[in-house]
């Protein structure tokens, strides 16, 4: 059965890498569930956090394959146990003067943030694991969700070792 596997990918900061990686997934008919890009602590490297659902043969093929990119410098997947994962959530909800109290009351619950205030809505902003901002979603549900925008998931390690060390070591 298909899992979710979450990669951290170092990368050469060049132009053209994450055209490069995300059609080898393309190619093997892969979908790339969620996907982030940006520069690490060494501006010439930058880091993609792909989650993509793959059964685990397969998944270990497009891995030997993505390491045979020229620009990919390191590979490591990343276990929910092993590893911090968040996402952003931004979303327009609907909340007149007669709905604002609900909604604040659920932002409350979840910790998460008002950002934005007009007349007829609020924009909040919530960052967190997948379920809690599945969780959010279904409870501010019934106040009328006109719009959401959400990041991919970006993930790191647990513990004092770095992925960017290792490249050190090699």
């Amino acid at each position: 059965m298909a899992q979710l596997h979450t990669l951290a990918v170092l990368v050469e900061n060049k132009p053209g890498v994450l055209t490069r990686v995300a059609a080898l997934f393309a190619r093997r008919a892969f979908n790339i569930k969620s996907l982030t890009v940006g520069e690490t602590e060494h501006p010439e490297v930058s880091r993609m956090t792909i989650i993509v659902e793959a059964d685990e043969q397969p998944f270990e093929q497009i891995t030997k394959q993505l390491n045979k990119l020229v620009n990919v410098l390191k590979i490591v997947e990343l276990t929910a146990q092993d590893s911090v994962e968040r996402r952003l959530l931004l979303l327009k909800v609907q909340a007149d003067e007669t709905r604002r109290t609900g909604v604040l009351q659920v932002v409350d619950l979840f910790r998460a943030h008002v950002v934005d205030v007009q007349p007829e809505s609020v924009v909040i902003e919530s960052i967190g694991s997948l379920s809690k901002l599945e969780a959010l979603l279904k409870a501010i549900e019934p106040y009328g969700v006109t719009e959401i925008v959400q990041s991919g998931a970006v993930a790191i390690g647990r513990g004092s070792r770095s992925i960017t060390d290792q490249l050190k070591e090699k």
